[in-house]
């Protein structure tokens, strides 16, 4: 299974009787972890902890927002819900009264409110929750399928990237010599500088270890080719990765910065590394980009 993006769309429509139909809508856009949210008619509570928990099981993050609209018949009965309305008249009135206002409770506004006009009591809440249960997997196979073909996309984008970091690294590497050579200078420089001051010898020991370590940007390329390999075995596994993925481009954005400050101030050939470097950056900012929509 590829990876999944976060972003996706799907919609499926049902029919409990032959007058009451319904539309299943999911929606989903990136997001640090799993957020759900219900748009439902009211009265759905049992329905949308069933749902609630199917969707747990069947995404691992993103904002995913669910809808469900009835889509009644012209012949579908509506019933009254007198104890509702009654209450509403009554403290409309009673307000009215209280604040001496002459006025009349608007029925366009009351009819209007969740609960006032009922569904045809034929049908039964159950066959409802049994329908919609019965497409909530076509509706999530559907979503599934355009986040994984969206996956699709950022994987090819994202070894893409890889490859110019590898290249960019590889190149680092050719021109090890030239920093090295640099260093060299710098060293003999210094150490000729303090000899001739006549410095202490611990000293002159403590400069020279200080320009050694500073010159040594090896261990900052392995660290990248590791990362490098961990993020493309990571595209191959199936799940979340999505952090995992985040978290190593983090690490190699270190492994650069460092690597370009141990070449500041290098001059002749040495100045190609910090161009190289450069463009490490910018494609680890761009495959960051990227994976913020990976689940």
């Amino acid at each position: 299974m590829p990876i999944r993006s976060m972003t996706g769309f799907s919609q499926v429509k049902g029919q409990v009787t032959p007058q009451l139909g319904f539309t299943l809508s999911l929606k989903s856009v990136n997001h640090r972890f799993l957020d759900l949210h219900f748009r439902m008619p009211s009265e759905s509570d049992s329905l949308e902890m069933k749902l609630r928990r199917i969707l747990k099981e069947k995404v691992a993050r993103g904002h995913l927002e669910l809808t469900l609209s009835l889509d009644r018949g012209a012949n579908e009965g509506f019933a009254l819900n007198r104890e509702l309305v009654g209450g509403y008249v009554k403290a409309f009135r009673t307000a009215a009264a209280a604040f001496g206002l002459a006025a009349e409770p608007d029925l366009n506004v009351i009819l209007r409110m969740p609960g006032a006009m009922d569904g045809s009591s034929e049908t039964a809440e159950g066959e409802l929750e049994s329908a919609v249960l019965g497409k909530i997997e076509d509706a999530l196979s559907r979503l599934n399928a355009m986040r994984e073909e969206e996956g699709r996309g950022i994987d090819r984008e994202l070894r893409e990237r890889m490859e110019h970091i590898q290249k960019a690294s590889s190149g680092v590497e050719r021109h090890r010599h030239a920093i090295l050579q640099s260093y060299v200078e710098k060293l003999r420089a210094r150490m000729q500088e303090l000899v001739g001051a006549g410095v202490e010898p611990e000293r002159v020991l403590q400069e020279a270890a200080l320009l050694v370590d500073r010159s040594d940007i090896q261990e900052e390329l392995v660290r990248l080719q590791t990362h490098i390999q961990h993020f493309l075995g990571l595209l191959n596994e199936k799940g979340e990765v999505g952090k995992k993925l985040d978290f190593l481009l983090q690490e190699m954005n270190r492994e650069a910065n460092t690597l370009l400050s141990k070449t500041s101030g290098l001059a002749g050939e040495a100045l190609k590394i910090t161009e190289m470097g450069l463009i490490m950056k910018s494609e680890i900012e761009k495959s960051r980009e990227q994976v913020q929509n990976v689940e």
